[in-house]
């Protein structure tokens, strides 16, 4: 028997009806934005003829989009990409979804250094780095990450933008030279053991948790880039990091332990302590 075809009308309201159930915020907001993924122009069509019948393979196709959503995972994975910036990234549970707070980090950093060579360490999707490589005017982009996932997804975006990043496979600064880079920029995993134990299900169970937790006291990796970028970073380059804000004084006093200068901790546009910057000292 044929597939019946119905009405946009009926496709939004039985879309929006399983997100409801599943407990989705906003069902028929999401509904719309899943239709707009398969039909472009989907809204104002459906606004003109909401009784126009729908083509049997786009409602198989937005049936699987809902049905995924309402098994929890994130709205960025299911439709496969997100914006960052001034990008669209391609965007899967190879790597953490980019957040708008780990936008500031460009604008902090460019604010530093626009030239020389720059490292963007636990890359992810590549949005830190394809970001710097395409506002600044930088020599050299160097995008590295441990998961070989991540690297592949970061160069699908590469090349999808067709900026000119290199990307390292590698642990943390590892893959780089000693005094190599003007800077390095890093979001890296800040969040205690016990925190990520309790973490929403959305995030814990769907994004990957290598680039969420970071061990005990959440700033294991926090401390090796502080340690290490002392090695890769020359004397009067700059380092930015993503923070969590409740230990973003406990980095800064970290860094200036560890001899970094300038150390300052800057707000995000939620006025939390989120970025912390230092420049590297001449004294090894």
């Amino acid at each position: 028997m044929p597939d019946l075809a119905v009405s946009r009308r009926s496709l939004l309201a039985d879309a929006s009806a399983a997100l409801m159930r599943a407990g989705v915020p906003a069902p028929r907001r999401e509904a719309l934005r899943l239709w707009a993924e398969i039909a472009p122009g989907a809204m104002e069509a459906l606004v003109l003829n909401p009784d126009a019948p729908v083509d049997p393979r786009k409602q198989r196709d937005l049936e699987t989009l809902v049905r995924r959503r309402s098994e929890g995972e994130p709205f960025a994975y299911v439709v496969g990409r997100t914006g960052f910036r001034r990008l669209v990234l391609r965007c899967d549970r190879r790597a953490l979804i980019p957040r708008p707070e780990t936008e500031g980090l460009v604008d902090l950093l460019l604010a530093k250094v626009r030239t020389g060579r720059v490292a963007d360490v636990g890359t992810g999707t590549g949005c830190l780095a394809l970001s710097l490589a395409t506002e600044g005017a930088f020599e050299q982009v160097i995008a590295a990450d441990v998961s070989l996932e991540a690297i592949a997804l970061a160069d699908e975006n590469r090349r999808e933008v067709g900026a000119p990043v290199q990307l390292v496979l590698g642990d943390l600064c590892d893959p780089l030279a000693d005094g190599s880079l003007d800077a390095l920029v890093s979001n890296p995993p800040y969040l205690t053991s016990a925190e990520y134990a309790v973490l929403d299900p959305a995030v814990r169970q769907w994004e990957p948790g290598m680039a969420l937790e970071s061990g005990a006291d959440g700033m294991a990796t926090t401390g090796r880039l502080l340690t290490e970028g002392r090695r890769v970073i020359k004397p009067g380059g700059w380092i930015a990091l993503e923070v969590d804000c409740t230990r973003a004084m406990m980095a800064a006093t970290r860094a200036r332990e560890l001899g970094w200068r300038d150390v300052v901790v800057e707000t995000d546009l939620f006025g939390r302590e989120r970025y912390l910057l230092a420049r590297r000292s001449a004294v090894t």
